[in-house]
């Protein structure tokens, strides 16, 4: 039987700006922020299990600061003091060091703080700034590299690739196509050593190479199968070979609707010229700088991590065919990516990342 229905939460205009606030706020713990978003999305009139499966967290903690913030307001939702010694740390320190780990570079000159370094310009230890920075989830020392697509078309055509994910076209076949190109075929210097108990299995950090190969692939979405042909390089004229090989591999009752990037071997002249004579290929461009929108980029990361990242090859016929094994025990139990984000999830969810950039002052 299900539970008894939550008592809906009506924030006032102060609340809500305050809640709002705890969210942009740099300096707001994890802990905070993560309240602040179950209290507005319980405002907004959603049942806890909604908001637990939105915010992948627990029902039991959406139910337990639903009800804190009923009983308490905005004071219901900050930690109250723990018993035992007395705090040597004030909360202005604390602010203080993580003011100046995100707006200030270290004296040193060096790019990054370290706790040490942070430890030397504070005055306090290096255990104590390293609990600080986990308790705010700051990690100086690590970098994620990003980049915005300025395509003056992005919208429509986020709406245009991510509409024929959700819903692809009735008698068709829709396929995510792309190039892995200069896969190198590396060899290591001394033989690899095994697995073993207690130990990972070891290889050089140096290598041979042995030249390189390019893979085009097409992934079927629906099904998680793959068509691939190796090439020796990838201009156009590769491309349109591949392009002839799949229009030979898919039934010709189907029409084929295939998702691409905006490179220029895409879009060459010769390439028109063919598809106009095979009007059953319809193409969909995804945005520049948004290679995430292309499914077989999921398949190519399996490729990696599962086959070539640990592989030793002494020639590319080698690597070649080392691979084509691996995609044929691929297509035996081929696993689809299932895309999941609506179009209007993703702008919104870009349209708050930049609004997050502009008000951090950055």
């Amino acid at each position: 039987m299900p539970g008894p229905k939550p008592l809906p939460l009506e924030l006032s205009d102060h609340e809500r700006r305050v809640l709002r606030g705890w969210l942009r706020k740099q300096t707001a713990s994890q802990a905070l922020v993560l309240r602040s978003r179950i209290v507005l999305a319980c405002a907004q009139g959603r049942p806890n299990a909604q908001v637990a499966d939105d915010l992948g967290i627990s029902r039991e903690t959406v139910r337990k600061w639903r009800s804190r913030f009923a009983a308490g307001r905005l004071d219901g939702l900050v930690d109250k003091p723990r018993p035992g010694a007395p705090r040597t740390i004030t909360d202005e320190q604390v602010e203080a060091l993580v003011a100046r780990t995100l707006d200030q570079a270290p004296p040193t000159g060096d790019s990054h703080w370290s706790t040490r370094s942070m430890a030397e310009a504070t005055g306090m230890s290096q255990s104590a700034v390293s609990r600080i920075w986990r308790a705010f989830g700051l990690k100086p020392h690590t970098v994620q590299t990003w980049k915005l697509s300025t395509d003056p078309e992005f919208v429509s055509k986020v709406r245009d690739v991510v509409g024929i994910y959700l819903s692809p076209p009735e008698n068709a076949l829709v396929l995510a196509v792309d190039e892995k190109s200069q896969i190198q075929a590396l060899d290591r210097t001394q033989p690899v050593l095994p697995l073993s108990p207690g130990t990972p299995a070891r290889m050089t950090h140096d290598y041979v190479r042995h030249g390189t190969t390019s893979l085009f692939a097409a992934l079927d979405i629906a099904s998680g199968s793959v068509i691939a042909q190796h090439y020796r390089r990838h201009r156009h004229q590769e491309f349109l070979r591949f392009l002839k090989t799949v229009d030979a591999a898919v039934p010709r009752d189907l029409d084929l609707h295939l998702v691409l990037d905006n490179y220029a071997t895409h879009k060459t002249e010769a390439v028109k010229r063919w598809l106009l004579a095979h009007p059953r290929f319809h193409l969909h461009f995804t945005p520049t700088s948004a290679s995430w929108l292309n499914l077989v980029e999921r398949w190519f990361a399996e490729l990696t991590n599962r086959k070539l990242r640990r592989s030793a090859h002494r020639s590319v016929v080698e690597l070649e065919r080392d691979i084509r094994g691996w995609i044929s025990e691929w297509n035996k139990k081929p696993k689809p990516f299932v895309w999941t984000k609506t179009a209007d999830e993703i702008i919104e969810t870009l349209a708050a990342y930049c609004t997050r950039i502009n008000d951090s002052g950055h």
